[in-house]
């Protein structure tokens, strides 16, 4: 599959390196020869200096022959245009990254009209990520699945859960739910566990259930669920991502105030959002906030645009016995370092644009064969949740799952056969339509078929 990806800063340099295997062929296009060069020496992939909205630069790239153009420069109005451009340049499908509000209302138009396969505006799938967690404050993340019909969640276990000391295969009789625990996170040690093996406080485990059994999980596993209902919430930072965010905080009924110190940006938001509390104050002195009473709403989310006082202003939350903290973080190495500090709810633009673009790509390679249709990264990219679609037959159909030897550290965890969802026992068996998702921590998994001893 050829690719093109123009505009290599955070979102394009890390679509080149996660592309740059066999599978692909990439080609990277800026205007910064210094970006390109460290691409190019780093990642498998062909490099270009120059202009995306020039023909010529185009046609260096072999836009004609193009299976996917990924357009993310830092401007809305490029990724459009080049976009434009090189659909009518023969490229078959189009991806634009835009961020301006007023585009989002345009986005079936773009599609329908003038060919732009797909817009993402990572500042409101943030917030729409954000709003989940805010909705279920049990749960650290929650991913959607097989169209919706699957949840994978990921939850922290709490000093005095049901859950401390049970062994995997007690947990449906004892929840008397169908949930599989498929990953845990204990200390830096990331394990796909068995069924006799027993749960402590303080993991991190990642389970798949239907969407109404998953709800069901996360009051059961919460004694204090209804007193741990988010009811008011304040947003540190006044961006794009509080703008969105603010917006499903009224239709959801919570309570919510946004504090940014830019006065102009103040007025902007209280024009656009009459049912917000907007405090124009600086979100990271610590005695604003105490005399705002900021540590006695249920949930603070941290949007400033400096990663670094978003971890620290989480931590004085957490520190001030806030129940629910949410902290935005875009640079890996933060990444990595906030779990370290015991920030479990941490959101990344960045990685969800990265995450959206690759699942559309892997299911625009795979939609003939049994290939990756959707792909979640976990635990710091150490852990992949990948869903499969069983197209063709194959020795591995009709055969009870228990026969069957899986690869080590690989984990069946739901099958999904129509409209009904199925937690995998030892008597099941896979058949031609199914949607399978599958979690390991093997990287670089790309046929259904390698989950199996040869």
């Amino acid at each position: 599959m050829d690719i093109i990806i123009v505009g290599c800063g955070k979102v394009g340099s890390s679509l080149a390196e996660v592309l740059s295997t066999k599978e692909y062929n990439v080609t990277v296009i800026d205007t910064d020869d210094a970006v390109i060069n460290e691409l190019t020496n780093d990642c498998d992939v062909m490099g270009i200096v120059g202009n995306c909205m020039q023909t010529n630069v185009l046609k260096e790239a072999n836009v004609d022959k193009t299976n996917i153009f990924i357009a993310t420069t830092d401007s809305d109005e490029v990724n459009i245009l080049s976009c434009l451009i090189a659909r009518k340049m023969k490229a078959r499908h189009c991806i634009a990254r835009v961020r301006n509000p007023d585009f989002s209302k345009q986005l079936v138009f773009m599609r329908d009209e003038l060919g732009i396969s797909m817009m993402i505006n990572p500042d409101y799938t943030a917030a729409n990520e954000i709003a989940k967690m805010l909705r279920y404050p049990t749960a650290i993340k929650i991913e959607p699945f097989a169209r919706g019909r699957v949840d994978l969640a990921e939850i922290r276990i709490a000093e005095g859960s049901i859950l401390n000391n049970t062994a995997l295969f007690e947990l449906s009789r004892k929840l008397k739910l169908d949930v599989l625990i498929c990953a845990v996170q204990r200390g830096e040690e990331l394990i796909i566990p068995k069924g006799d093996f027993v749960l402590q406080t303080g993991d991190k485990i990642h389970m798949t259930a239907s969407h109404s059994e998953m709800v069901k999980f996360l009051k059961n596993v919460s004694e204090a669920y209804r007193e741990k209902r988010v009811k008011s919430v304040v947003l540190i930072g006044g961006g794009r991502i509080a703008f969105y965010l603010a917006q499903q905080l009224i239709e959801m009924g919570i309570k919510s105030k946004i504090v940014e110190i830019d006065e102009k940006r103040c007025q902007q938001l209280s024009q656009k959002l009459n049912k917000v509390d907007i405090c124009c104050a600086d979100g990271t002195d610590t005695d604003i906030l105490e005399e705002e009473h900021v540590f006695d709403a249920d949930a603070i989310v941290t949007l400033t645009g400096i990663d670094e006082e978003n971890i620290l202003l989480s931590l004085i939350a957490q520190k001030n016995g806030v129940k629910k903290v949410v902290t935005k973080v875009n640079r890996i190495s933060l990444l990595q370092l906030s779990g370290n500090f015991g920030l479990d709810s941490i959101i990344s633009p960045k990685s969800i644009t990265v995450n959206q673009i690759l699942q559309y790509v892997r299911a625009k390679q795979n939609s003939d064969g049994s290939g990756v249709v959707t792909l979640y990264r976990l635990v710091n990219d150490r852990l992949e949740a990948l869903e499969f679609i069983i197209r063709n037959p194959a020795p591995y159909i009709n055969v009870p799952l228990k026969d069957l030897e899986l690869r080590d550290d690989i984990l069946i965890a739901s099958i999904v056969r129509g409209n009904d969802l199925i937690i995998p026992r030892g008597d099941d068996c896979l058949k031609i339509g199914d949607s399978v998702i599958v979690v390991t921590t093997t990287k670089g998994l790309h046929d259904f078929s390698k989950i199996f001893k040869e």
